[in-house]
C-alpha cells in the first residue's frame, strides 16, 4: 500500500551518507599488495558485481555497484578478478521493475549490464590502475533439505536450474552427498529455501520435491572373528572356483580400512590377492546390518585354495565378499551415527530451555560462555536430532537465537534407537523391491 515509503526515502536522503562521504575502500593491486581507493567520481574506475540474475527475455543480467570513477555504455570492461576484458553494451538504470538506458554511471550509482560473463563479487577496475576488492564472508547455511526432480526425465533441466540459482544467490549451497546419494540444498532458513525451491518451478520450469536429508549412518564391528568364503560353480564347460579365509578386527574410530595379506606358500596365487580385497571392499560398501557402509575394520587374508583351471578374478571377488559378510556377523556389528558440534547463541533467559532441548536430543553440553547479554552454549548432538532445529530454536527464543553446527565424529547409536533404524531401513528396501 506504499505506506511510509516517502518517509523512508526522506530518511535515506537526509541521514544516510553519500558515496563520497564514506572512507576509502581497501583492496589489492595486481601484485597482491594492499592499497586503498578513494570513492571519487573523477578517480580511476572500480566497483563490484554484487548480483546476477537470469531474465527470461534478456538472459544473464549483472548488477554493478560503482565505487569510484565512471563507467560508460558501449565500452570495454576490465574484470580484474578474472584478469580479462570484455565489451559491454547498454548500461541500464533500474527503477523498480523498469530498466532505463543510461549513457554512464559514476561512483555511488548502481547499474545493470546484460550478457556479460562476470560472476557475483567479481571486481572491475581501470586496467591501468588495477584493484581487486575482497569478496564478503558469506554465512554458513542454517538449514538443509534434500531435493529431487518430481518428474523423471527432468534431471538435466534440474541441473541447469541449479547452475543458474547458484550464480544468482551465493548464500545458497547445492551439492551431492556422496554418502547418501542425495542432492542437498542449504540456505539461511525455511523462508530462504522455500523461495528458492519455488524459483525452480516458477522461473526455470522444473518441479522439485523436498525432504529431510538422510543421515549417513555407518556400520562397524566390536570384536574379532574369522570366516571362510568359498565360491564353487560347475557348468558344462569351465567352472568358477575361489576360496579364502579371513580374520576381521575392529580399528579405532575414524581409522578407516586396512587389508593385510598373510598368504604364504602360494595357496592363493598373487594375482588373485587383489581380487579378494576388491570383494571385501564391495561387501563393506553394501553393509550387512542395515546396508550402511562398514568402516574402521582390519581384514587379514591368511589362507585359501585355488583351482588351476577354474579359479578367476570374479570367483575370488565373490569368495572375499562372502567371507566378509560371514565374519562381521560374528564380530558384534553395531550402527554408528554422525555427531555434530553445535554452538548456540541465545539471550540469558533462554539458557535453561536450550539445555533442556539439548538433553532431550541425546546431546551433551560441553561449555557455556557468557557474552554480554547473551550466552554461547557449546554442545555435541547426534545429527539425526537436529533436523528441525531452526524451527525449534526460533520457537524457544521467539526468533532471538542462532546456531551453527559442524561435523565432529561418529559414535555408536544406542541399541533401542539402532533397532528402529534397522527396521525402517528394511521397510525402505522392501518398498523399493
Amino acid at each position: 500500500n506504499q505506506i511510509g515509503i516517502e518517509e523512508l526515502l526522506d530518511f535515506i536522503i537526509n541521514f544516510m551518507p553519500s558515496s563520497d562521504e564514506l572512507p576509502p575502500l581497501k583492496g589489492k593491486n595486481s601484485n597482491g599488495e594492499e592499497i586503498e581507493r578513494e570513492r571519487k567520481a573523477d578517480g580511476p574506475l572500480s566497483g563490484i558485481v554484487f548480483k546476477t540474475i537470469f531474465d527470461p527475455f534478456i538472459g544473464r543480467v549483472s548488477y554493478l555497484r560503482i565505487f569510484s570513477g565512471k563507467l560508460l555504455s558501449n565500452s570495454v570492461l576490465f574484470n580484474s578478478t578474472k584478469n580479462k576484458k570484455e565489451r559491454i553494451g547498454q548500461l541500464l538504470k533500474l527503477i523498480g521493475k523498469k530498466q532505463e538506458p543510461v549513457s554512464e554511471a559514476i561512483a555511488g550509482e548502481f547499474v545493470a549490464i546484460p550478457k556479460i560473463s562476470a560472476e557475483t563479487f567479481d571486481t572491475f577496475s581501470d586496467p591501468n590502475d588495477v584493484i581487486i576488492y575482497p569478496p564478503p564472508t558469506l554465512p554458513e547455511g542454517a538449514l538443509s533439505l534434500s531435493i529431487a526432480p518430481k518428474v523423471k526425465g527432468t534431471e538435466d533441466k534440474l541441473g541447469n536450474a541449479i547452475g543458474r540459482i547458484l550464480e544468482e544467490d551465493p548464500t545458497i549451497k547445492i551439492f551431492r552427498d556422496n554418502e547418501t546419494g542425495e542432492t542437498i540444498i542449504s540456505g539461511m532458513g525455511e523462508l530462504h529455501l522455500d523461495v528458492t525451491i519455488n524459483k525452480f518451478k516458477n522461473k526455470f520450469g522444473v518441479e522439485v520435491k523436498k525432504g529431510i536429508p538422510k543421515i549417513a549412518y555407518k556400520e562397524t564391528i566390536t570384536k574379532s572373528a574369522n570366516a571362510e568364503g568359498k565360491y564353487k560353480r560347475q557348468t558344462g564347460g569351465r567352472g568358477q572356483y575361489g576360496h579364502c579365509f579371513i580374520k576381521v578386527e575392529p580399528l579405532p574410530r575414524g581409522a578407516g580400512f586396512e587389508f593385510v595379506d598373510k598368504i604364504v606358500g602360494g595357496v592363493i596365487p598373487r594375482n588373485f590377492i587383489p581380487s579378494v580385497e576388491k570383494g571385501v571392499r564391495q561387501a563393506m560398501q553394501k553393509g550387512v546390518l542395515a546396508n550402511y557402509p562398514i568402516v574402521d575394520i582390519k581384514v587379514t587374508l591368511y589362507d585359501g585354495s585355488y583351482h588351476p583351471v577354474d579359479s578367476s578374478d570374479i570367483a575370488f571377488q565373490i569368495a572375499g565378499s562372502m567371507a566378509l559378510q560371514k565374519a562381521v556377523k560374528e564380530a558384534g556389528l553395531i550402527l554408528l551415527e554422525p555427531i555434530v558440534n553445535v554452538e548456540i547463541r541465545v539471550p540469558q533467559e533462554f539458557v535453561g530451555d536450550i539445555i533442556g532441548s539439548i538433553n532431550a536430543k541425546r546431546g551433551k553440553v560441553l561449555d557455556m560462555i557468557p557474552s554480554g547479554s547473551t550466552h554461547i552454549i557449546k554442545a555435541q548432538v547426534p545429527l539425526a536430532e537436529m533436523a528441525n532445529y531452526t524451527t525449534e530454536l526460533r520457537s524457544i527464543t521467539s526468533g532471538r537465537g542462532s546456531y551453527t553446527m559442524e561435523f565432529s565424529h561418529y559414535q555408536e547409536v544406542p541399541p533401542h534407537i539402532a533397532q528402529k533404524i534397522i527396521e525402517e531401513r528394511k521397510k525402505e528396501k522392501e518398498g523399493k523391491e
